[in-house]
């Protein structure tokens, strides 16, 4: 019962928020309660587009009485020839940062190295976990384990990180 209840504020959540991008010109994406706004910036007039942007869902969150929380909102600058204006909402300026994204490591010129790395040390941490706790190393055994607790670290978000 607490489970359906809990799906039932999940679906008038979504409601609620539908929208918050109403009017803007920019890609909006919402996912659970994230919301992530983004476009290629070329140049002046750009930049002045996104940071109307930037406003109006602070504007609609008043209306609403729904605050955002202006310290978690980020900024992520990508590509070689990105100008790396700055962002404010309500004269608060947006902190630049390059973060993990649904799990995945987003770098600077979108490369996956960093990502690679992490993962390959992750499914490593694993393996040497299994090889100091398990002490019957029958082939089944120990594929099952691979298969349960490292495969899984391999494979999240690969499509994300080399689309093949």
């Amino acid at each position: 019962m607490e489970f359906i209840r809990v799906q039932y504020k999940a679906v008038l959540f979504l409601i609620f928020i539908n929208d918050l991008d109403k009017g803007l010109k920019r890609c909006v994406l919402k996912f659970a309660d994230d919301t992530k706004m983004f476009h290629g910036i070329s140049g002046v007039q750009d930049w002045d587009t996104l940071q109307r942007d930037l406003i109006s869902p602070h504007k609609w969150s008043e209306d609403w009485q729904m605050q955002f929380n202006v310290d978690k909102c980020k900024v992520t600058h990508t590509g070689k020839r990105n100008l790396e204006f700055k962002y404010s909402i309500t004269k608060t300026e947006l902190e630049t940062v390059h973060k993990k994204d649904l799990g995945v490591l987003i770098s600077e010129y979108l490369k996956s190295l960093a990502h690679c790395t992490h993962v390959y040390m992750k499914a490593n941490c694993m393996l040497g976990l299994i090889n100091r706790t398990i002490d019957n190393k029958q082939p089944p055994i120990i594929l099952r384990l691979y298969k349960c607790l490292v495969r899984p670290h391999l494979e999240y978000c690969s499509p994300a990180w080399s689309p093949k």
